[in-house]
């Protein structure tokens, strides 16, 4: 049942992905930035919708979305960084201030071939930024009632108790050292043990009664 429902939930997501990027080629040829940033947008969205298709697909674990810091600081931040970079780089001519500023950024750094290349594929850098940030959400794994976990806290708890009674049971019986002779209750010398037991008697027939010389 979880395979089938996330394997539903994945296509489903694949759709939805697949017609936000159809729409970002309607935009327009992106010659202004306004176009651009919502082609971009919707690409992201593309990404995004992939990842929280894994999150709809594990809520059959029974567990409850949450959200990681962790994730989130080391690795959507930086990938927002570099990414972020990159799509404002990519903008169209005419810009504004912040893609002079990542271009003159890059070109001290020396790194205006790696940038210039990675424009060719904006595309894809805002695909990646959606899919890293819908990784930053997570299901807190199955959930269990108190009621089913008492009986295995239970069996745990009589573990010492069975395994003390088992050795109970298998245990040898005491074993009377040969060289010692038993003595009987209330010995001189003050040692009290069981006397040995002695074997059973027969017990004795009843004799006929004789017949009196004057009864018949």
């Amino acid at each position: 049942m979880y395979g089938l429902t996330r394997g539903m939930m994945t296509l489903i997501g694949a759709a939805i992905a697949g017609g936000l990027i159809w729409l970002a080629t309607w935009i327009g040829p992106m010659e202004s930035t306004g176009q651009y940033w919502a082609a971009m947008g919707c690409v992201a969205a593309a990404g995004l919708v992939m990842a929280l298709s894994q999150l709809a697909g594990g809520w059959t674990k029974w567990g409850l979305p949450s959200a990681s810091p962790n994730v989130f600081a080391l690795a959507f931040l930086p990938a927002l960084i570099v990414g972020g970079w990159i799509l404002l780089a990519a903008q169209p001519e005419g810009g504004g201030v912040g893609r002079e500023r990542v271009l003159d950024w890059s070109a001290s750094l020396g790194l205006t071939g790696l940038v210039t290349d990675l424009t060719t594929l904006v595309g894809a850098i805002a695909f990646g930024l959606g899919l890293v940030f819908g990784l930053v959400f997570d299901t807190t794994g199955p959930r269990y009632r108190d009621d089913l976990r008492y009986p295995d806290d239970r069996r745990v708890a009589d573990e010492p108790t069975t395994a003390e009674r088992r050795r109970a049971t298998t245990a040898e019986p005491d074993v009377v050292d040969a060289g010692r002779e038993p003595v009987a209750v209330g010995a001189p010398d003050g040692r009290v043990e069981r006397e040995t037991p002695s074997a059973p008697q027969p017990v004795p027939e009843d004799r006929p009664r004789r017949r009196s010389f004057f009864r018949r």
